[in-house]
């Protein structure tokens, strides 16, 4: 049985660590890096660093902490935000980080996403989603911080992805983000039962019950967790302890 992953997701914004809901009302809370290090410390298996406002200014601007964090903290580090082409992955993998996640960029040029696994590997290359559920009960793939319509529908487009390559898929409820009122159970489980790459649960975490719900009703890979951490409202000894108890296979 494969190992759930306890990831901690750091969105950022002027380099500086940010939450909100529904990926809106930003609020500063600190450095990234200093979040990061207490995590990886604490024992979490990996690190998301998105850059909130990289698609709105064509750029990720977050070479200078994805070095600090790489010469010390040794754990995957995902980087996602303003990647449109094999030079910004390239820029940001040789800054440190490990795997890059690509929303807006793939959505407007699918093939990139081909483009990068062949040049990169499958398993750098994240599709990062910001799902919001629909009228109808299905998902549309947004971008920009869950403000952009695509026209997407999110289960097609996460076959697509993994057809083109992908390795791993960021799965965002942007109508949960924040809320910590649980997980969009029904997305994660859509998603996961179309694919067969790992699949990351993110939003809506706020109590350790949601955890354990989330990887046994929709066989998720890993779960992003930040408000909860951010907040200092659990611990990751707390997430693995309770996960065990919980018969759920984690990372000592």
């Amino acid at each position: 049985m494969r190992n759930v992953r306890v990831i901690a997701r750091l969105d950022i914004k002027n380099n500086n660590l940010i939450k909100g809901i529904h990926l809106e009302g930003l609020r500063k809370l600190g450095k990234p890096y200093d979040f990061a290090k207490k995590y990886f410390q604490s024992g979490v298996d990996e690190i998301i660093y998105m850059d909130s406002v990289a698609s709105l200014y064509n750029r990720n601007s977050l070479n200078n902490i994805i070095e600090e964090t790489s010469k010390n903290i040794f754990i995957p580090i995902t980087v996602g935000g303003g990647i449109r082409s094999i030079d910004d992955a390239n820029n940001i993998l040789r800054s440190g980080a490990d795997k890059i996640a690509i929303n807006t960029g793939a959505v407007k040029n699918p093939k990139l996403l081909e483009d990068l696994s062949n040049r990169f590997g499958s398993s750098t290359i994240v599709l990062s989603v910001e799902a919001k559920k629909k009228y109808d009960g299905t998902w549309e793939a947004y971008t920009n911080n869950g403000r952009e319509k695509t026209g997407l529908n999110v289960v097609e487009w996460c076959i697509e992805a993994e057809k083109l390559g992908v390795g791993e898929i960021l799965l965002t409820s942007v109508d949960n983000e924040g809320t910590c009122n649980g997980f969009d159970y029904e997305l994660t489980q859509s998603v996961s039962k179309k694919t067969f790459i790992p699949i990351i649960a993110s939003g809506g975490m706020g109590q350790l019950s949601h955890f354990e719900k989330v990887v046994k009703l929709s066989n998720c890979d890993g779960v992003a967790i930040a408000n909860m951490l951010h907040y200092s409202k659990t611990t990751i000894y707390e997430i693995k302890s309770y996960s065990i108890k919980c018969d759920i296979n984690i990372r000592a």
